[in-house]
């Protein structure tokens, strides 16, 4: 009888099971087919760029080297005007023009010098084309690379879009296509960090009125601060702060430390991800060696130093040679200005600081009851406007000095130049 028992028992919750299995699983697919429908409404991948309007930029699968004029039989040409992209022409003619002497004399050389002594204004290399048509690039298609960058990477319709990197490259050049590649990525990794930044500013807003010592300061209408200056300023209270100590919660609060820790860990994956994905762009771009390859000697270097010559003990070709004591001499000159710029900042620095002690009891004694009364306010506005001044002078007295310092010439290679700036 108990076995009979049992034996009912286990068929009457097997069917029960069977019956909710049968009814989640008619659930579940009537869930799936209304979430396909939607997904039918929505575009498929709107992030990547359309590939009727991108021409094949892929290249051929051939060995590739630094083109030599003694070895262009080598070379596929198929067509001559076309071998060289708009990129590479333009670099060609920059490179005549900065080693062309245009007077004689010393230093009487290149492109540069036209532009630093202001006998040219600008000097810049002309688009292909124009940008626009008034064709449509979807029936019509692209008049140019240029009018192609516009319409798939420069107009504000396509901002959600990913760049095309190769096209970019194939207009401007590898350098200017690594600098967009490296924005791009920098701006899609800050996605997560400014989603936390929004995390932890929400915990502020909701733990605001929970904040111990926003209420403290809030409730301490009792408390007598001491005044900011002598003569004309007045006594506080410590609860006029009530409102500053509430905004400061919404971005000092508890979940700053965790923010500040993810931060941490965001700028070390952020630069590790980017060396990935550089050293991929410098595999399908073909810039594993192009810094030993194709980087040649600054003209303005080899203006200034062709009379000193020496073989290069890597290449054993003869190259522009500074002396030892001409180096030194010129490092002595540059440490020094270097030094005195940062007692400049310094000097500066401390300047802002006094200013803002001194003009604290000058709005305060102010006629203007406005100023009178926001006399912090006023006083933190005004430093920080000269201190925007100050640093957008030295920025530029920076620039000034740097070209007509003694080591401006110095740097052999162009990469050695730009690192000088940092």
């Amino acid at each position: 009888m108990g076995f009979l028992l049992d034996w009912l028992h286990f068929c009457c919750s097997s069917r029960r099971k069977i019956y909710y299995l049968h009814r989640r699983y008619k659930f579940m697919s009537r869930m799936e087919k209304q979430l396909s429908r939607f997904r039918g409404w929505l575009p498929k991948k709107p992030m990547r760029l359309d590939k009727e309007t991108i021409p094949d930029l892929e290249e051929n699968d051939c060995y590739t080297a630094p083109f030599s004029q003694q070895r262009i039989h080598h070379f596929i040409i198929n067509n001559k005007d076309t071998f060289f992209n708009n990129a590479t022409r333009s670099r060609i003619v920059h490179h005549i023009l900065q080693r062309v002497k245009y007077e004689e004399g010393k230093n009487k050389i290149g492109l540069n010098r036209l532009l630093s002594n202001c006998t040219y204004e600008a000097a810049f290399p002309l688009h292909e084309g124009g940008y626009r048509s008034k064709n449509s690039i979807k029936t019509h298609g692209a008049e140019n690379h240029r009018h192609l960058l516009f319409e798939c990477w420069a107009s504000w319709g396509v901002w959600y879009k990913y760049q095309p990197l190769d096209l970019i490259r194939r207009y401007f050049g590898e350098k200017i296509g690594l600098y967009f590649a490296w924005l791009g990525w920098y701006t899609g990794m800050l996605f997560p960090a400014a989603i936390i930044g929004l995390f932890v500013f929400l915990y502020g807003m909701f733990t605001l009125d929970s904040c111990q010592v926003s209420k403290e300061i809030c409730q301490a209408t009792n408390v007598t601060m001491c005044p900011l200056c002598d003569k004309y300023c007045p006594y506080m209270r410590l609860s006029d702060s009530c409102v500053y100590a509430k905004v400061t919660h919404l971005f000092d609060n508890g979940a700053t430390v965790f923010f500040a820790v993810f931060m941490a860990v965001w700028a070390t994956v952020f630069l590790e991800f980017w060396k990935r994905r550089r050293a991929v762009i410098a595999y399908d771009w073909d810039l594993i060696d192009w810094e030993e390859e194709e980087e040649e000697i600054r003209p303005q270097f080899e203006a200034k130093y062709s009379k000193k010559e020496r073989l290069n003990p890597i290449s054993g070709k003869p190259e522009p040679y500074q002396a030892f004591t001409d180096k030194c001499s010129r490092l002595i000159v540059s440490a020094s200005g270097i030094f005195f710029m940062i007692c400049v900042v310094i000097a500066a620095v401390f300047g802002i600081v006094i200013y803002r002690v001194v003009t604290v009891s000058t709005f305060a004694a102010f006629k203007w009851a406005l100023i009178r009364n926001n006399s912090q306010v006023a006083t933190t506005g005004t430093a920080v406007c000269i201190n925007f001044c100050i640093i957008m002078l030295l920025n530029v007295l920076m620039k000034k000095l740097h070209f007509f310092s003694p080591t401006s010439n110095s740097p052999v290679l162009n990469q050695m130049w730009e690192n000088s700036f940092t």
